[in-house]
């Protein structure tokens, strides 16, 4: 069997095949606000899936693949009512994104718990399990790209850059001097809440980043035991593989013959 799963995020649509045993070679991406039923179309067309799993945090677009891809197979939404393998200890689980729940599945699956996740995209945010295990909470801030795309836009001078390291934390001109500040100290940032939260939870928890500035950005953080890209899929499989197992469970009941005694 093979599952359809879909990272729907502010920036990125992300698609990929799992099946039982892995995610399977095959990914595709679309820009989010691009996501259609023609450009769904052309990239889904020829492939061949039993259902699908949908983490997104864009209700609008969210919609769309649904309704598109609701007409080959069967949907599920991912959300706090999905099978996660864990528990859920926050006052409102209806309000945690499905692309941290994704992520907290992923951690516990491949690197165990306690951890925390750092996903670095449109927004950074870090999601922490506990040992129990159980989605405990966890930090939201703006995202590096988000950031620097913001002080182009709000001042006359200052230019968009191309996030790189920098060869130096004294900045020789105006796009050295912006590296500096984005990538240094956006590590600043993320050493500090991952000391606070680690303050907070009992016992080393693995620290592991994703998202598509996690290789910039852990490159100079010793905290950060790994970076893994594929986290947030893989736990969009791993909810797959549980939806699956149920439907499973529920089709061999409500087949199965009943006896009945004197």
């Amino acid at each position: 069997m093979s599952w359809l799963l879909i990272d729907n995020s502010n920036t990125r649509t992300k698609f990929a095949l799992g099946g039982a045993g892995a995610l399977e070679a095959w990914r595709g991406v679309l820009a989010t606000a691009d996501v259609s039923a023609t450009t769904l179309a052309c990239l889904l067309d020829d492939m061949s899936f039993d259902g699908v799993v949908i983490a997104s945090v864009v209700p609008a677009k969210a919609q769309v693949l649904r309704e598109y891809l609701g007409q080959r197979a069967p949907v599920h939404m991912l959300d706090h009512r999905s099978p996660l393998g864990m528990g859920i200890d926050y006052p409102e689980p209806d309000q945690i994104g499905a692309d941290r729940l994704a992520n907290a599945v992923g951690v516990l699956a491949c690197h165990g718990a306690p951890a925390v996740v750092i996903d670095s995209g449109t927004a950074v945010t870090f999601d922490i399990v506990s040992a129990a295990p159980a989605y405990c909470g966890g930090v939201i801030a703006p995202g590096l790209g988000a950031m620097t795309v913001y002080l182009a836009q709000k001042t006359a001078l200052l230019p968009e850059i191309v996030l790189q390291e920098p060869a130096t934390a004294i900045g020789k001109s105006t796009i050295h001097a912006m590296q500096v500040g984005a990538v240094i100290g956006y590590r600043g940032l993320v050493r500090e809440i991952l000391a606070r939260i680690c303050a907070e939870l009992p016992g080393r928890p693995k620290i592991i980043a994703t998202g598509g500035d996690a290789e910039l950005i852990a490159q100079g953080i010793p905290e950060i035991d790994a970076v893994d890209n594929d986290l947030t899929l893989e736990g969009i499989r791993r909810v797959a593989l549980a939806v699956y197992a149920h439907s499973r469970r529920s089709q061999a009941a409500a087949t199965r013959p009943r006896r009945y005694g004197l």
